[in-house]
This record gives structure tokens, sequence and C-alpha cells, in this order.
């Protein structure tokens, strides 16, 4: 079992999030310790507790440790076999980074994946949903990947209530991809958007 010291680097949850995402798909099993230990508040979170349970669903996992506030997590992936997944995180906790844990191992999966998250879309310290849309998949789609998300509601801190759909079919492999000079500049643009107020205020945004 491999251990991973989850107080490493920024300590937060991008630890947990790839240390499970590589299990996931190299079907070894791991063992993180001092989860997110330098948080304010350690230990998972509802949004990774939801997270952690929807990849033990998708990969038929045993996982010791799964419980809210739990600083210390065991995970040992089986067979990825596809199908629809609902997570409804409970909180306005991010979409995205319940999308971060289950993308990698969705696309090896036996069956594409479905998966119907409820929860912020755009929050503080977390990859928006346009970034993860318009950024993330592009960059995946040339290395092989072949996966669709869409935004059906917004939802912002501390409401939440958004809803993010994501479509993703199983491959065989990811392709090596080298990004060593930049881009050339196309086009600038931007998404204005507000939750539960007139839409005249995202125009005056836009506008601003």
């Amino acid at each position: 079992m491999i251990e991973v010291d989850g107080s490493i680097g920024e300590g937060g949850g991008a630890i947990l999030r790839t240390a499970l995402a590589l299990s996931a798909v190299s079907w070894k099993p791991v063992h993180i310790y001092n989860i997110r230990a330098k948080r304010t508040k350690p230990g998972l979170q509802p949004q990774h507790l939801r997270g952690v349970e929807a990849l033990t669903k998708l990969t038929n996992a045993r996982v010791e440790g799964l419980e809210l506030h739990s600083k210390e997590l065991k995970f040992e992936p089986s067979v990825t076999e596809g199908g629809r997944y609902r997570v409804d995180i409970g909180t306005a906790g991010s979409t995205t980074l319940i999308l971060q844990i289950l993308m990698l191992a969705a696309a090896f999966a036996r069956k594409p994946v479905e998966v119907e998250i409820t929860g912020g879309t755009d929050n503080p310290f977390a990859p928006p949903i346009d970034f993860l849309k318009n950024v993330t998949l592009p960059v995946l789609r040339r290395m092989g990947y072949q996966g669709e998300v869409e935004c059906v509601q917004r939802g912002h801190y501390p409401r939440g209530g958004g809803i993010v759909r994501a479509h993703i079919e199983p491959i065989e492999k990811l392709q090596a991809l080298r990004l060593t000079e930049p881009g050339r500049v196309v086009h600038v643009a931007g998404v204005a958007h507000c939750v539960r107020l007139q839409a005249n205020i995202a125009t005056r945004m836009a506008h601003a």
C-alpha cells in the first residue's frame, strides 16, 4: 500500500484528490494520512467526503476512514464499471473539485460514465466551471480524453444549488502532450453571471 502524507506541500485537498485519482487508474491501494493538515478546518469536509464516496462507488473500492473530519483514509480500488451517478454535496462545496476526483478514473471505466453533481459552480479557491469547460477539457482532449461537461444551473456560495453534468467515454490510454511554448492569443472573452438576481445585473457587470 502506497503511503501518502497529506501535509506535504500546500497540505490541502489537492493531495487527496491526486492520490485517489492515481490510485484508481493504477489499481494500487493508497493510505493517506494528515489529510488537509494545513487547512483551518483539517480532515475531510463535506465536499471531500462526497467526492470519495462517489469514487468508491465508481471503482468498487474498499475504503476505511470515510467519515466527516477524518484525517486518515485507506482506499483500495477494484474494477471501474461505469454507469450513472449522482452526487449531492449538501453544501455550496465545489462541483469542479468533485470532478477532479472522478474524471481520470471515469476515462478508464468499462462503460461510459454519466455523473450529475449538485453544489457550488463558482467557488473561491476552486476552479470555476467555466475554467473546467474552456481550459481543462480542451487540453485533455488533445491527449485523447473524451468527455463533456455541462453547467445546468449556477450555484454560488453560500446557497449552492448549482447543477453540473458530465459525460465521459472510455479510452484505452492518454497520449503524451508537450506544451513548451505559449499559444497565440486569438481573442479574449469573459462570462458574467448572477444567481437569484435580475439578469440586467450580469449585463451591467459585462459592460463595466
